[in-house]
């Protein structure tokens, strides 16, 4: 199975950063809805169609030149908007919403690792349609683990954020809340000094170890 280069490498990840992101999105807006939150149902963000979610900025060309200068994918997409004031459970469904995007990460990881073993099993007599299987595969687990480790970083408006604001006490949640304007900043410093990376991609390999595919990923992105 021969490595691709940069340019190949993002045409093969173009479908999977799209998926991943949309389905992030899409969940945080379905458990929303399941805990008594309506706002992302009604604005029609609850849904599959890329459109919705996609920011041209944040979801295509960030990513693409963070990749081709850096090598790391770094994006985002439009938030799903959430009312905690209509949650049943304000602080606890906030938490619950905010780990339902990178849970749909880890379950779509699964299914694009059992495309692998899918055009493991089809090499032998058609390649034509195993490879493919087996790069979009690869690439699909890659950033979907990516995404999942990157936004379960304790940082808001990370969902790791989001998470760590509803376990601590009220009054340090309250504090903390007010670093919020800053986190994208403080990420972007972090990426640029390469702290970043070297802090999510040890995370991103152990979990990659655990999935079916594993091999495939080490070798099409060098690991």
């Amino acid at each position: 199975m021969e490595t691709l280069n940069q340019m190949q490498l993002l045409a093969v990840l173009a479908i999977p950063v799209i998926f991943a992101i949309t389905v992030h999105e899409a969940a945080h807006g379905w458990v929303a809805n399941r805990l008594g939150d309506k706002t992302a149902s009604m604005l029609g963000r609850v849904t599959f169609n890329p459109i919705r979610h996609i920011d041209p900025v944040g979801t295509i060309l960030v990513p693409s030149l963070t990749f081709l200068f850096t090598g790391m994918l770094f994006g985002w997409a439009k938030p799903v908007p959430v009312n905690w004031r209509n949650l049943r459970h304000p602080r606890r469904d906030m938490a619950l919403v905010a780990v339902a995007g990178p849970g749909a990460n880890l379950f779509m990881a699964l299914l694009w690792g059992l495309m692998i073993q899918l055009g493991l099993l089809l090499m032998p007599t058609s390649q034509w349609v195993a490879l493919p299987l087996i790069y979009m595969g690869a690439a699909g687990i890659l950033i979907n683990v990516f995404l999942m480790v990157l936004n379960l970083v304790p940082l808001l408006p990370l969902d790791g954020g989001r998470v760590l604001n509803s376990l601590l006490p009220p009054r340090l949640a309250v504090y903390f809340s007010r670093l919020e304007p800053f986190g994208l900043v403080i990420l972007l410093a972090l990426l640029a000094t390469g702290l970043l990376g070297s802090i999510l991609f040890p995370l991103v390999i152990g979990v990659v170890d655990l999935l079916p595919g594993a091999g495939a990923v080490k070798t099409l992105f060098h690991f």
